[in-house]
């Protein structure tokens, strides 16, 4: 299995085009510690006037980050160093901190707007595939990634959804 990941992943900077360079490096900045949805939380906190929208996803951000960084210290698996694109990347490289935190924003935001859900899906896939285009991620890298992401916030949502339930109504 590892040695078809390393094989995909040499398979995938060697079909780099040129012209692409740009937006992955664009891509992978914008997913560095959740900061696109970060923005995009507190735009629709504010539009529909519900700041705990952007608490959620911070906190999903927050709880795949930390997760994942743990991951890195458990699986101590070295990046593939070889043609990296941006900024150089030193860290461990399982699971991938980007997909975790896109996938866990993601699917917080998709909760809430599920109109946005194919939009903010493929907005983390983007994130996440541009991880293997720079050269800083393997796919399985990628894949346990946005996995630990999306059962983060599953994980958070179903802690919200029981701690609303459980909440005292008022008349």
């Amino acid at each position: 299995m590892i040695s078809l990941d390393k094989r995909v992943e040499a398979w995938i900077v060697a079909h780099r085009t040129g012209w692409l360079d740009w937006l992955s490096i664009f891509l992978s900045r914008i997913g560095t510690l959740g900061a696109v949805w970060i923005v995009i939380a507190l735009v629709l906190a504010v539009l529909w006037r519900r700041p705990w929208i952007l608490v959620a996803v911070v906190a999903a951000d927050l709880a795949a980050d930390v997760l994942a960084a743990l991951g890195k210290s458990i699986v101590a698996r070295h990046r593939p160093f070889v043609h990296q694109l941006g900024p150089p990347t030193t860290t461990h490289s399982f699971p991938s901190g980007h997909a975790a935190t896109s996938f866990a924003c993601a699917t917080v935001l998709a909760a809430v707007a599920p109109r946005l859900r194919v939009p903010l899906f493929a907005l983390a896939t983007l994130i996440a595939l541009s991880r293997l285009y720079n050269g800083v991620h393997f796919p399985l890298d990628v894949i346990a990634g946005a996995l630990l992401g999306v059962a983060t916030a599953l994980l958070l949502l179903a802690g919200a959804r029981r701690g609303s339930l459980r909440a005292p109504q008022r008349d």
